[in-house]
């Protein structure tokens, strides 16, 4: 049997971060995943790059029962914080676009860094060991794994939530979190591509590979960032932005030519010389299969924009302007980015991520029901809730 002050179980962003931080300060700490290499969803993430935070982090950008548990940690360990760290480990970075920060090099630079942290601050690093039952004695927490019991005064559960379960993702923070009946927020597979039926399925199945930069707008949100056809929907940032979001039964209203009055545009081009198609005139705007798809759904009975009435034109481009589908549902967990919901924030402390009603007992990461936007913005989630348990285990 061994003894330590702190386990933690899950090696990914959250876990390593919490991990680094306790045992800087004197916590003899272990570190125990299932997986045979840490940090996985760190190295594959960003393309391979990392899009390990983001400048604009603000709690609003964050999707949880309570949207203001998450500004505790993010204030008190920022985006700036972890620069620092990146910085101080000699990697190099880019801003990309809408205040997204990549490495300049391979993803795994970055669970490298924490590696080597958590080596020279002394964490026993626990790979390949399942878990077995949790029990919580007179002696603290004991955690049956495949390679003994680990007995501790302090359980960190950062195990994440169900997304991408090709790579190891369980159910196991959810099911502690019940053992020792905490509520939970229903998970839910969140910034994850969206599946449509029927006609429309048929329409985008046609322009599968297309993008477009698109605002999609769905439960009083709305992103304006690129669109993507696929054989099954739809996909692209602003799709998986607007998933989390999304609700069965609720459209999406689609802005396919954001920022240009399509209307306008296809009156000056019918004044300037009209004898075009309308598909060639929307093709300045739109990839040519989409205008060419849009000249057929309006049911024209010429495809000369000369023919066209202002009554026509208008039709059209209300329909690219305000393209309202509804999806049958998602890609799922399969290829999820995160996970939506999670242990509730009223079992929770703020400040030090721990469970109320179970001393010693946090909770952190992903595996909390707090979720940011597409962007860095959840690898910060993950720093920043680490580093706020890191602090008081």
């Amino acid at each position: 049997m061994q003894h330590c002050d702190v386990t933690i179980l899950g090696a990914g962003a959250a876990g390593m971060f919490c991990a680094i931080e306790a045992a800087r300060r004197g916590r003899r700490v272990v570190l125990i995943d299932h997986a045979r290499t840490a940090g996985e969803k760190i190295r594959i993430s960003g393309g391979g790059r990392c899009n390990f935070t983001n400048l604009s982090t603000a709690s609003e950008r964050f999707l949880s029962q309570n949207p203001r548990f998450a500004r505790s940690a993010l204030s008190r360990f920022t985006p700036g914080d972890f620069i620092a760290r990146v910085d101080a480990a000699g990697i190099g970075w880019h801003e990309k676009t809408l205040g997204q920060l990549f490495c300049d090099g391979s993803a795994r630079q970055i669970v490298d860094m924490l590696l080597r942290d958590m080596a020279r601050a002394g964490v026993a690093l626990q790979l390949g060991t399942d878990v077995g039952a949790v029990a919580r004695g007179d002696q603290g927490f004991v955690v049956d794994t495949t390679a003994g019991s680990v007995v501790s005064q302090a359980l960190v559960v950062a195990t994440g939530g169900k997304s991408i379960p090709k790579m190891g993702a369980t159910g196991l923070g959810y099911r502690l979190a019940e053992q020792f009946a905490l509520p939970l927020v229903d998970p839910r597979p969140a910034l994850v591509p969206l599946t449509f039926g029927g006609a429309a399925l048929e329409r985008m199945a046609a322009l599968a590979g297309v993008s477009v930069s698109a605002t999609v707008a769905v439960g009083g949100a709305s992103f304006a960032e690129g669109l993507l056809f696929t054989h099954r929907g739809l996909s692209g940032p602003s799709i998986l932005q607007a998933s989390s979001y999304w609700r069965e039964g609720a459209a999406l209203t689609i802005d396919l030519a954001a920022g240009c009055d399509i209307a306008a545009s296809l009156k000056a081009a019918r004044q300037a010389g009209g004898k075009q198609a309308v598909r060639t005139a929307l093709a300045r705007h739109l990839p040519e299969p989409l205008a060419r798809q849009f000249e057929v759904a309006a049911g024209l009975g010429s495809d000369v924009l000369a023919d066209q009435s202002n009554a026509a034109i208008d039709r059209i481009a209300v329909g690219i302007k305000q393209w309202r589908v509804t999806p049958t549902g998602s890609e799922g967990y399969r290829t999820a980015e995160v996970t939506l919901g999670g242990v509730s924030t009223d079992a929770l402390d703020a400040r030090t991520m721990a469970a109320k009603s179970v001393p010693g007992l946090y909770f952190i990461g992903e595996v909390v029901d707090v979720t940011g936007w597409l962007g860095g913005y959840n690898f910060q989630w993950a720093w920043s809730s680490g580093w706020a348990a890191g602090q008081v285990v």
